[in-house]
């Protein structure tokens, strides 16, 4: 059998003949940049997302950097990320300039904690980055009530986390803005890259705007140095397209994702009658390294909803499962091998290895599994078997 990590083309063909009008009509219309297709599509998605503005950008890392640019975050500045993300969370910081202070993430749920923030807090604290990681939401309160009382501006990275929530509350709309990704694998995915701004204040969000467009509102007349930053016409209308589907996709991949945990409980003896000779150890997660044979699942805070853009398990000797379930048809992929404390491109930071253990246990030992809506019973028991057969493997 054969799972792929993800399958696009199983979500695309109920929506082809849909998608390929409202492709047409933009080629009709030959209005290619900005327009009317955007400006609906900004509506539309600020309503479903509970937001006052939104504000449509070319990538993911683009809503960052134009966000930070927005703020007037720039050299002599500190903004404080999880060292436990995608490489945009600072590399946009230090694009502005900036310096990246990085902080150790939780080892529940891997999202950055408002405790880390206030230890990484200094006079020159401009901006604190919090990540929805994996489709989790931070637990949001404690961490704006920190920033708050040193007068630091937040800006959510949910490029993750379209549709999550925190306590009822929709990722977004919760910091000074919020920043989404439609990269193709994102639970709502363009046909290419694209992203989004989010925020409930007006005046920033024209500055948005304004970064966005070279920090120009008439041709030619530049109020500041911004950038091309501006959301394709041809990936408004397919997000157009999709969005009104984001909930029922979701919906399927929490689905996907309880099932796997049955299955897993069940291969443990965690169900009832429980196995005498159990095929894999289910273990909660903890700051350190994964014991070999064992199977971490990922957490779910019980006031939030995971949307699970990723399913994210820890395993002991990660690198030898990946490779076994790679032999068996099964895509995975490892998010993320190298934190920022690690990366070359910041030593000049000063981080060295073990100065954020529970990253650095996380990245050599997370694995993702697939988890897309379309992803069938007999498609995930063949996972969790195999997984299980390689368990089985090392034991003693």
């Amino acid at each position: 059998m054969q799972v792929p990590l993800l399958d696009l083309t199983a979500q695309y063909a109920p929506l082809r003949d849909e998608v390929l009008a409202a492709i047409t009509r933009v080629c009709d219309s030959q209005r290619f940049i900005l327009g009317a297709e955007v400006e609906a599509f900004e509506r539309e998605i600020a309503a479903q997302l509970g937001a006052a503005h939104a504000i449509g950008v070319s990538s993911g890392t683009d809503a960052i950097l134009a966000a930070l640019m927005a703020l007037g975050i720039g050299a002599g500045d500190e903004v404080v990320t999880p060292t436990y993300s995608f490489f945009a969370t600072a590399g946009c910081v230090a694009r502005v300039g900036a310096k990246p202070v990085l902080v150790d993430v939780d080892p529940v749920t891997f999202n950055m904690t408002a405790d880390g923030l206030a230890r990484a807090i200094t006079s020159r604290t401009k901006a604190v980055i919090p990540v929805h990681l994996y489709g989790q939401m931070v637990d949001m309160d404690p961490l704006i009530a920190v920033a708050r009382k040193h007068n630091v501006a937040v800006i959510e990275d949910a490029c993750q986390a379209i549709g999550a929530t925190d306590r009822g509350r929709q990722a977004g709309v919760l910091g000074d803005c919020g920043c989404f990704s439609f990269f193709p694998s994102k639970n709502l995915g363009a046909f290419g890259d694209g992203g989004l701004v989010t925020t409930n204040d007006a005046a920033l969000a024209a500055r948005i705007r304004l970064m966005r467009n070279h920090g120009s509102e008439t041709k030619y007349y530049h109020q500041a140095v911004g950038g091309n930053f501006r959301l394709d016409a041809l990936q408004a209308a397919v997000l157009r397209v999709k969005a009104p589907h984001l909930e029922g996709w979701t919906g399927a991949r929490r689905a996907n994702a309880a099932r796997y945990r049955r299955l897993f409980e069940a291969a443990a003896g965690a169900a009832a009658g429980a196995a005498a000779n159990p095929g894999v150890t289910l273990a909660p997660a903890s700051p350190g390294p994964t014991p070999r044979g064992t199977i971490v699942l990922p957490a779910e805070r019980p006031d939030a909803l995971h949307i699970f853009n990723q399913f994210v398990i820890r395993a002991g000797d990660r690198d030898g499962l990946r490779a076994h379930l790679t032999a068996r048809g099964i895509g995975t992929e490892i998010y993320y091998p190298v934190p920022f404390h690690l990366q070359d491109c910041f030593a000049d930071l000063g981080y060295k290895a073990g100065d954020f253990p529970v990253a650095e246990a996380a990245a050599a030992d997370s694995l993702a599994l697939p988890i897309y809506g379309e992803l069938t019973e007999a498609q995930q028991r063949y996972v969790v078997d195999s997984a299980v057969e390689y368990c089985q493997t090392l034991r003693p």
